[in-house]
Protein backbone atom coordinates (compact mmCIF):
# COMPACT_ATOMS: atom_id res chain seq x y z
CA UNK A 1 0.00 0.00 0.00
CA UNK A 2 1.28 3.58 -0.99
CA UNK A 3 1.94 6.68 1.77
CA UNK A 4 1.40 9.72 0.13
CA UNK A 5 4.44 10.80 2.42
CA UNK A 6 6.26 8.27 1.93
CA UNK A 7 6.46 9.13 -2.08
CA UNK A 8 6.59 12.48 -1.35
CA UNK A 9 10.08 11.52 0.63
CA UNK A 10 11.19 9.66 -2.32
CA UNK A 11 10.70 11.74 -4.73
CA UNK A 12 12.45 14.71 -2.83
CA UNK A 13 15.61 12.05 -2.23
CA UNK A 14 15.67 11.49 -5.86
CA UNK A 15 15.70 15.17 -6.81
CA UNK A 16 18.58 15.82 -4.05
CA UNK A 17 20.61 13.11 -5.08
CA UNK A 18 20.52 13.83 -8.65
CA UNK A 19 21.43 17.74 -7.44
CA UNK A 20 24.01 16.60 -5.55
CA UNK A 21 25.74 14.85 -8.04
CA UNK A 22 25.78 18.11 -10.03
CA UNK A 23 22.64 17.71 -12.63
CA UNK A 24 20.08 19.88 -12.81
CA UNK A 25 16.59 17.92 -11.53
CA UNK A 26 13.10 18.65 -11.06
CA UNK A 27 9.78 17.19 -10.47
CA UNK A 28 7.66 17.17 -13.95
CA UNK A 29 3.81 16.69 -15.16
CA UNK A 30 1.16 15.45 -13.18
CA UNK A 31 2.60 15.64 -9.75
CA UNK A 32 3.08 19.44 -10.48
CA UNK A 33 -0.24 19.98 -11.87
CA UNK A 34 -1.97 17.73 -8.87
CA UNK A 35 0.06 19.71 -6.28
CA UNK A 36 -1.11 23.46 -7.34
CA UNK A 37 -4.25 22.74 -7.76
CA UNK A 38 -3.95 21.68 -3.65
CA UNK A 39 -4.41 17.40 -4.56
CA UNK A 40 -1.91 14.98 -3.51
CA UNK A 41 -0.16 13.93 -6.25
CA UNK A 42 -1.01 9.56 -6.85
CA UNK A 43 2.83 9.37 -8.62
CA UNK A 44 6.09 11.56 -8.97
CA UNK A 45 8.20 11.86 -12.02
CA UNK A 46 11.38 13.59 -12.33
CA UNK A 47 12.69 14.99 -15.12
CA UNK A 48 16.44 15.75 -14.91
CA UNK A 49 19.79 16.32 -16.89
CA UNK A 50 21.24 13.15 -16.03
CA UNK A 51 21.14 10.12 -18.90
CA UNK A 52 20.08 6.65 -17.98
CA UNK A 53 23.25 5.15 -17.35
CA UNK A 54 24.55 7.92 -15.03
CA UNK A 55 20.63 7.92 -12.76
CA UNK A 56 21.31 3.68 -12.76
CA UNK A 57 25.10 4.48 -11.70
CA UNK A 58 23.74 6.77 -9.10
CA UNK A 59 21.11 4.90 -7.48
CA UNK A 60 22.34 1.40 -8.37
CA UNK A 61 21.09 -1.05 -10.35
CA UNK A 62 19.35 -2.89 -7.38
CA UNK A 63 17.09 0.09 -6.39
CA UNK A 64 16.61 0.98 -10.50
CA UNK A 65 14.38 -0.80 -13.65
CA UNK A 66 15.60 -0.16 -16.67
CA UNK A 67 12.23 -0.51 -19.15
CA UNK A 68 12.57 2.85 -20.63
CA UNK A 69 15.48 3.76 -21.01
CA UNK A 70 15.31 3.70 -24.79
CA UNK A 71 13.53 7.02 -24.61
CA UNK A 72 15.54 7.69 -21.23
CA UNK A 73 13.33 6.87 -18.37
CA UNK A 74 14.65 4.88 -15.53
CA UNK A 75 12.84 4.15 -12.54
CA UNK A 76 13.84 4.33 -9.21
CA UNK A 77 12.65 2.06 -6.57
CA UNK A 78 11.65 3.27 -2.69
CA UNK A 79 11.27 1.48 0.61
CA UNK A 80 8.38 -0.11 1.39
CA UNK A 81 4.50 2.30 0.79
CA UNK A 82 6.73 4.90 -1.00
CA UNK A 83 6.59 3.17 -4.50
CA UNK A 84 8.95 4.02 -7.54
CA UNK A 85 9.86 7.51 -9.26
CA UNK A 86 9.88 7.91 -12.73
CA UNK A 87 13.01 9.55 -13.50
CA UNK A 88 13.48 10.86 -17.60
CA UNK A 89 15.96 12.91 -18.88
CA UNK A 90 15.17 15.93 -20.41
CA UNK A 91 14.51 15.41 -24.34
CA UNK A 92 13.47 16.13 -27.97
CA UNK A 93 10.95 13.79 -29.75
CA UNK A 94 11.38 12.69 -33.13
CA UNK A 95 8.76 12.18 -35.81
CA UNK A 96 5.84 10.20 -34.37
CA UNK A 97 5.24 7.71 -37.25
CA UNK A 98 2.93 5.22 -35.39
CA UNK A 99 1.24 8.12 -34.15
CA UNK A 100 1.76 7.15 -30.48
CA UNK A 101 5.59 6.73 -29.83
CA UNK A 102 8.47 8.75 -31.24
CA UNK A 103 10.85 7.28 -33.62
CA UNK A 104 13.80 8.70 -31.92
CA UNK A 105 14.59 10.57 -28.61
CA UNK A 106 17.47 13.31 -28.27
CA UNK A 107 18.44 14.52 -24.70
CA UNK A 108 18.09 17.74 -24.53
CA UNK A 109 17.88 21.11 -21.92
CA UNK A 110 14.37 21.57 -19.91
CA UNK A 111 12.59 23.78 -21.98
CA UNK A 112 12.98 21.47 -25.01
CA UNK A 113 11.19 19.24 -22.79
CA UNK A 114 8.89 21.02 -21.73
CA UNK A 115 7.93 21.91 -25.49
CA UNK A 116 7.65 18.13 -26.16
CA UNK A 117 4.99 17.42 -23.86
CA UNK A 118 0.92 17.24 -24.31
CA UNK A 119 -0.94 20.46 -22.37
CA UNK A 120 0.22 23.07 -20.77
CA UNK A 121 -0.97 22.22 -17.34
CA UNK A 122 1.30 18.93 -17.60
CA UNK A 123 4.51 21.02 -19.04
CA UNK A 124 5.11 22.21 -15.72
CA UNK A 125 8.71 21.45 -13.28
CA UNK A 126 9.15 21.78 -10.05
CA UNK A 127 11.87 22.49 -7.46
CA UNK A 128 11.21 20.65 -4.17
CA UNK A 129 14.21 22.12 -2.56
CA UNK A 130 13.54 25.77 -3.52
CA UNK A 131 10.13 25.51 -3.73
CA UNK A 132 9.79 27.31 -7.03
CA UNK A 133 7.51 26.23 -9.90
CA UNK A 134 9.66 26.18 -13.27
CA UNK A 135 7.42 27.28 -16.47
CA UNK A 136 8.40 27.79 -20.10
CA UNK A 137 4.68 27.04 -21.46
CA UNK A 138 2.30 29.26 -19.50
CA UNK A 139 1.11 26.25 -17.59
CA UNK A 140 0.22 28.06 -14.51
CA UNK A 141 -1.67 30.92 -15.88
CA UNK A 142 -3.94 28.25 -17.26
CA UNK A 143 -3.99 26.32 -14.12
CA UNK A 144 -5.30 29.47 -12.47
CA UNK A 145 -7.84 30.33 -15.17
CA UNK A 146 -8.91 26.78 -15.11
CA UNK A 147 -8.14 26.07 -19.48
CA UNK A 148 -6.81 22.89 -21.18
CA UNK A 149 -5.00 23.98 -24.03
CA UNK A 150 -1.97 22.31 -25.56
CA UNK A 151 1.63 23.19 -26.04
CA UNK A 152 2.57 24.78 -29.19
CA UNK A 153 0.67 23.73 -32.29
CA UNK A 154 -2.91 21.26 -31.31
CA UNK A 155 -3.11 19.77 -34.18
CA UNK A 156 0.99 18.78 -33.85
CA UNK A 157 0.44 17.88 -30.58
CA UNK A 158 -2.21 15.38 -31.22
CA UNK A 159 -0.52 13.84 -34.96
CA UNK A 160 2.27 13.06 -32.32
CA UNK A 161 0.37 11.05 -30.16
CA UNK A 162 -3.51 9.98 -31.26
CA UNK A 163 -3.66 9.20 -27.05
CA UNK A 164 -4.02 12.84 -26.13
CA UNK A 165 -7.17 13.23 -27.98
CA UNK A 166 -8.60 11.02 -25.27
CA UNK A 167 -6.75 12.38 -22.71
CA UNK A 168 -7.82 16.28 -23.51
CA UNK A 169 -11.66 14.83 -22.63
CA UNK A 170 -10.25 13.24 -19.61
CA UNK A 171 -8.48 16.22 -18.04
CA UNK A 172 -11.19 19.07 -18.81
CA UNK A 173 -13.41 16.71 -17.09
CA UNK A 174 -11.95 15.39 -14.44
CA UNK A 175 -10.47 18.87 -13.43
CA UNK A 176 -13.46 20.55 -14.45
CA UNK A 177 -11.68 23.00 -17.46
CA UNK A 178 -12.83 24.02 -20.22
CA UNK A 179 -10.95 23.28 -23.42
CA UNK A 180 -9.54 26.35 -25.25
CA UNK A 181 -11.12 27.11 -28.11
CA UNK A 182 -8.26 25.81 -31.11
CA UNK A 183 -7.22 22.60 -28.66
CA UNK A 184 -10.91 21.60 -29.09
CA UNK A 185 -11.32 22.54 -32.72
CA UNK A 186 -8.16 20.15 -33.44
CA UNK A 187 -10.00 17.62 -31.04
CA UNK A 188 -12.57 17.74 -33.11
CA UNK A 189 -11.13 17.75 -36.61
CA UNK A 190 -8.86 14.49 -35.46
CA UNK A 191 -11.36 12.92 -33.64
CA UNK A 192 -11.50 9.76 -36.12
CA UNK A 193 -7.75 8.75 -36.01
CA UNK A 194 -8.25 8.03 -32.19
CA UNK A 195 -8.83 4.38 -33.89
CA UNK A 196 -4.55 4.48 -34.58
CA UNK A 197 -4.71 3.61 -30.57
CA UNK A 198 -4.55 0.39 -29.25
CA UNK A 199 -7.86 -0.62 -27.82
CA UNK A 200 -6.29 -1.61 -24.77
CA UNK A 201 -5.07 2.16 -24.46
CA UNK A 202 -8.74 3.12 -25.05
CA UNK A 203 -9.85 0.88 -22.41
CA UNK A 204 -7.68 2.55 -20.07
CA UNK A 205 -8.87 6.11 -20.40
CA UNK A 206 -12.40 5.04 -20.69
CA UNK A 207 -11.61 3.44 -17.14
CA UNK A 208 -9.88 6.44 -15.50
CA UNK A 209 -13.04 8.58 -16.91
CA UNK A 210 -16.02 6.58 -15.91
CA UNK A 211 -13.95 6.01 -12.26
CA UNK A 212 -14.37 9.92 -12.06
CA UNK A 213 -17.06 11.67 -10.37
CA UNK A 214 -17.48 14.03 -12.82
CA UNK A 215 -18.24 10.84 -15.60
CA UNK A 216 -21.33 12.39 -17.32
CA UNK A 217 -18.93 15.65 -18.39
CA UNK A 218 -16.55 13.24 -19.54
CA UNK A 219 -18.99 11.03 -21.81
CA UNK A 220 -20.60 14.69 -22.54
CA UNK A 221 -17.45 15.66 -23.89
CA UNK A 222 -16.99 12.57 -26.11
CA UNK A 223 -19.90 12.90 -27.34
CA UNK A 224 -19.81 16.52 -28.64
CA UNK A 225 -15.82 16.35 -30.12
CA UNK A 226 -17.06 13.34 -32.32
CA UNK A 227 -15.01 11.11 -30.21
CA UNK A 228 -17.90 9.01 -29.52
CA UNK A 229 -18.44 7.95 -32.76
CA UNK A 230 -14.79 6.46 -32.45
CA UNK A 231 -14.67 4.47 -29.73
CA UNK A 232 -18.58 4.45 -28.20
CA UNK A 233 -20.66 4.73 -31.59
CA UNK A 234 -23.27 2.61 -29.74
CA UNK A 235 -24.04 6.21 -27.53
CA UNK A 236 -24.57 8.61 -31.43
CA UNK A 237 -27.43 6.62 -32.45
CA UNK A 238 -29.64 9.55 -32.85
CA UNK A 239 -30.65 8.84 -28.85
CA UNK A 240 -30.84 11.82 -26.93
CA UNK A 241 -27.77 11.85 -24.38
CA UNK A 242 -29.19 13.70 -21.63
CA UNK A 243 -31.33 10.69 -20.17
CA UNK A 244 -27.86 8.46 -20.23
CA UNK A 245 -25.78 11.25 -18.49
CA UNK A 246 -28.35 11.44 -15.81
CA UNK A 247 -28.07 7.78 -15.04
CA UNK A 248 -24.42 7.89 -15.12
CA UNK A 249 -24.44 10.97 -12.94
CA UNK A 250 -26.59 9.15 -10.21
CA UNK A 251 -23.90 6.11 -9.70
CA UNK A 252 -22.43 6.24 -6.82
CA UNK A 253 -18.80 5.34 -7.78
CA UNK A 254 -19.34 2.44 -10.14
CA UNK A 255 -17.39 -0.48 -11.12
CA UNK A 256 -16.18 0.61 -14.74
CA UNK A 257 -18.94 -2.53 -15.88
CA UNK A 258 -21.41 -0.85 -14.53
CA UNK A 259 -20.29 2.50 -15.32
CA UNK A 260 -20.08 1.07 -18.94
CA UNK A 261 -23.30 -0.64 -19.08
CA UNK A 262 -25.25 2.33 -17.46
CA UNK A 263 -24.20 3.85 -21.13
CA UNK A 264 -25.40 1.21 -23.36
CA UNK A 265 -28.64 0.23 -21.71
CA UNK A 266 -31.77 0.91 -23.98
CA UNK A 267 -29.31 1.44 -26.60
CA UNK A 268 -28.06 -2.36 -27.73
CA UNK A 269 -29.00 -5.88 -26.56
CA UNK A 270 -26.48 -8.32 -24.88
CA UNK A 271 -24.76 -9.69 -28.11
CA UNK A 272 -24.19 -5.92 -29.20
CA UNK A 273 -22.88 -4.75 -25.55
CA UNK A 274 -20.04 -7.81 -26.16
CA UNK A 275 -18.77 -6.56 -29.05
CA UNK A 276 -18.77 -3.06 -27.71
CA UNK A 277 -16.42 -4.76 -25.02
CA UNK A 278 -14.61 -6.85 -27.18
CA UNK A 279 -13.81 -3.50 -29.45
CA UNK A 280 -11.39 -2.46 -26.42
CA UNK A 281 -10.34 -6.20 -25.63
CA UNK A 282 -12.00 -5.99 -22.06
CA UNK A 283 -11.62 -9.31 -20.40
CA UNK A 284 -14.03 -12.15 -20.60
CA UNK A 285 -14.98 -11.18 -16.47
CA UNK A 286 -15.87 -7.95 -17.99
CA UNK A 287 -17.92 -8.29 -20.62
CA UNK A 288 -19.96 -11.06 -19.15
CA UNK A 289 -20.68 -8.83 -16.61
CA UNK A 290 -21.62 -6.10 -19.23
CA UNK A 291 -24.04 -8.18 -20.85
CA UNK A 292 -25.18 -9.75 -17.79
CA UNK A 293 -26.84 -6.43 -16.79
CA UNK A 294 -27.78 -5.44 -20.43
CA UNK A 295 -29.88 -8.57 -21.00
CA UNK A 296 -31.24 -9.05 -17.28
CA UNK A 297 -32.41 -5.21 -16.84
CA UNK A 298 -36.13 -5.63 -17.27
CA UNK A 299 -35.66 -8.83 -15.73
CA UNK A 300 -36.99 -7.64 -12.61
CA UNK A 301 -39.80 -5.61 -13.67
CA UNK A 302 -41.85 -8.02 -12.47
CA UNK A 303 -39.94 -9.14 -9.31
CA UNK A 304 -42.93 -8.89 -6.52
CA UNK A 305 -45.22 -10.74 -8.24
CA UNK A 306 -42.36 -13.25 -9.79
CA UNK A 307 -41.96 -17.06 -8.63
CA UNK A 308 -39.07 -17.23 -6.55
CA UNK A 309 -37.62 -20.42 -8.16
CA UNK A 310 -37.68 -17.55 -11.45
CA UNK A 311 -36.29 -14.35 -9.49
CA UNK A 312 -33.79 -16.06 -7.22
CA UNK A 313 -31.09 -17.08 -9.46
CA UNK A 314 -31.34 -13.58 -10.20
CA UNK A 315 -31.05 -12.04 -6.40
CA UNK A 316 -28.35 -14.22 -5.95
CA UNK A 317 -26.14 -13.85 -9.03
CA UNK A 318 -22.60 -12.40 -8.50
CA UNK A 319 -23.64 -9.15 -10.32
CA UNK A 320 -26.99 -7.97 -8.42
CA UNK A 321 -25.55 -5.12 -6.63
CA UNK A 322 -24.97 -4.19 -9.82
CA UNK A 323 -28.23 -4.29 -11.23
CA UNK A 324 -30.10 -3.19 -8.47
CA UNK A 325 -27.47 0.06 -8.63
CA UNK A 326 -28.43 0.23 -12.61
CA UNK A 327 -31.85 0.17 -11.99
CA UNK A 328 -31.84 2.43 -9.04
CA UNK A 329 -30.02 5.31 -11.08
CA UNK A 330 -32.19 4.42 -14.69
CA UNK A 331 -35.20 4.35 -12.60
CA UNK A 332 -35.43 6.78 -9.38
CA UNK A 333 -37.71 5.35 -6.46
CA UNK A 334 -37.90 2.11 -8.18
CA UNK A 335 -40.01 -0.39 -5.95
CA UNK A 336 -38.69 -3.94 -7.52
CA UNK A 337 -34.84 -2.80 -6.67
CA UNK A 338 -35.79 -2.22 -3.35
CA UNK A 339 -37.60 -5.64 -2.98
CA UNK A 340 -34.89 -7.19 -4.10
CA UNK A 341 -32.77 -5.78 -1.16
CA UNK A 342 -35.08 -6.85 1.23
CA UNK A 343 -35.06 -10.26 0.23
CA UNK A 344 -31.07 -9.90 0.41
CA UNK A 345 -31.78 -9.85 3.43
CA UNK A 346 -32.45 -13.03 4.31
CA UNK A 347 -30.70 -15.83 5.98
CA UNK A 348 -28.69 -17.72 3.88
CA UNK A 349 -30.53 -21.26 4.45
CA UNK A 350 -33.54 -19.08 3.13
CA UNK A 351 -32.04 -17.10 0.48
CA UNK A 352 -29.86 -20.15 -1.17
CA UNK A 353 -30.51 -23.37 0.43
CA UNK A 354 -28.23 -25.89 -0.39
CA UNK A 355 -29.68 -28.18 -3.71
CA UNK A 356 -31.94 -31.62 -2.54
CA UNK A 357 -30.49 -33.74 -5.47
CA UNK A 358 -27.32 -33.75 -7.37
CA UNK A 359 -26.06 -35.22 -10.24
CA UNK A 360 -24.16 -38.25 -8.32
CA UNK A 361 -27.88 -38.34 -6.83
CA UNK A 362 -29.30 -39.17 -10.29
CA UNK A 363 -26.85 -41.79 -11.18
CA UNK A 364 -27.58 -43.65 -7.77
CA UNK A 365 -30.86 -44.13 -9.01
CA UNK A 366 -30.23 -44.91 -12.79
CA UNK A 367 -31.12 -41.93 -14.20
CA UNK A 368 -28.56 -41.90 -17.55
CA UNK A 369 -26.59 -39.67 -18.27
CA UNK A 370 -27.04 -36.31 -20.72
CA UNK A 371 -29.37 -33.67 -21.26
CA UNK A 372 -31.98 -35.06 -19.37
CA UNK A 373 -29.60 -34.75 -15.89
CA UNK A 374 -29.51 -30.61 -15.98
CA UNK A 375 -33.31 -30.41 -16.70
CA UNK A 376 -34.39 -32.83 -14.07
CA UNK A 377 -32.41 -31.05 -11.50
CA UNK A 378 -33.14 -27.62 -12.57
CA UNK A 379 -36.93 -29.06 -12.13
CA UNK A 380 -36.35 -30.34 -8.84
CA UNK A 381 -34.44 -27.09 -8.19
CA UNK A 382 -37.54 -24.60 -8.88
CA UNK A 383 -39.79 -27.15 -6.87
CA UNK A 384 -37.43 -26.90 -3.65
CA UNK A 385 -37.35 -23.36 -4.31
CA UNK A 386 -40.94 -22.81 -4.25
CA UNK A 387 -41.59 -24.80 -1.07
CA UNK A 388 -43.51 -27.79 -3.01
CA UNK A 389 -40.67 -30.30 -2.20
CA UNK A 390 -38.86 -29.96 1.36
CA UNK A 391 -36.51 -33.28 1.62
CA UNK A 392 -34.62 -35.82 -0.47
CA UNK A 393 -37.18 -38.27 -0.98
CA UNK A 394 -39.51 -36.02 -1.71
CA UNK A 395 -37.23 -34.65 -4.43
CA UNK A 396 -36.53 -37.96 -5.79
CA UNK A 397 -40.30 -38.82 -6.03
CA UNK A 398 -40.31 -35.96 -8.11
CA UNK A 399 -37.88 -37.27 -10.51
CA UNK A 400 -39.71 -40.53 -10.72
CA UNK A 401 -42.60 -38.79 -11.41
CA UNK A 402 -40.99 -36.56 -14.13
CA UNK A 403 -39.07 -39.54 -15.80
CA UNK A 404 -42.85 -41.82 -15.99
CA UNK A 405 -44.12 -38.49 -18.27
CA UNK A 406 -41.01 -38.51 -20.54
Amino acid sequence: MLIPENQRELAVEVVEKLRTAGFEAYWAGGCVRDRLLGRAPKDYDVATGAVPDEIRRLFGRRRTLAIGAAFGVIHVLGPKGAGQVEVATFRRDAAYSDGRHPDSVTFSSAKEDAARRDFTINGLFYDPIADEVIDFVGGRDDLQRGILRAIGRPCERFAEDKLRLLRAVRFAATLGFSIEAETLEAVRKMAAEITVVSPERIAMEMREMLASSARAEAVRLLVDTGLADAVLPELTTGEPIEPILAVINRLDRPGFPLALASMLYGLVDTAAARRACNRWRLSNKEADRVGWLIGHFDALDDARSMRWSALQPIVVAEGIEDLLALREAALPGCPEAAYCRSLLERPPEKLSPPPLLTGDDLHEIGVPQGPKYRLLLDRVRAAQLDEEIHTRDEALELVDRLMKET
